[in-house]
């Protein structure tokens, strides 16, 4: 590793200057860990993997909380309940037609057993 310089912006900010290599190399040891992180993680079964088939569904669902409620085995109507909505509001959730608030999607999440970034599309 060289030596790394600092410098100091205006604002007295000090940052580090490194070359791309040793840059591109911290990335590549960083993403390292946390496949690592994520692979012990299913190992204790703290983390739900995907088969292929069910990542095909996942995609081709109108939304994520479509699939994971649909995985888990659960009606609109007991969702609804757990989320302390009506089972149209679940329905319109699910096409994509209704908009639901971050508390929203936390108690969906909740309720599905799945992280609330599970149930929110990349745009």
């Amino acid at each position: 590793m060289s030596k790394i310089q600092t410098i100091t912006t205006a604002g007295g900010e000090k940052l580090a200057v490194l070359p791309v290599s040793e840059y591109e190399a911290l990335i590549d040891a960083l993403d390292a860990a946390q496949a690592q992180i994520a692979a012990a993680a299913v190992a204790r079964g703290e983390m739900e993997t995907l088969a292929p088939d069910q990542v095909r569904a996942l995609i081709d669902a109108a939304t994520p909380l479509a699939f994971w409620r649909s995985k888990r085995r659960i009606t609109q109507t007991d969702l609804a309940k757990a989320a302390g909505i009506s089972q149209s509001y679940v329905a319109g959730l699910e096409s994509g037609a209704r908009k639901g608030d971050p508390a929203l999607f936390l108690r969906l999440a909740r309720a599905l057993n799945v992280s609330m970034e599970s149930l929110v599309v990349d745009e």
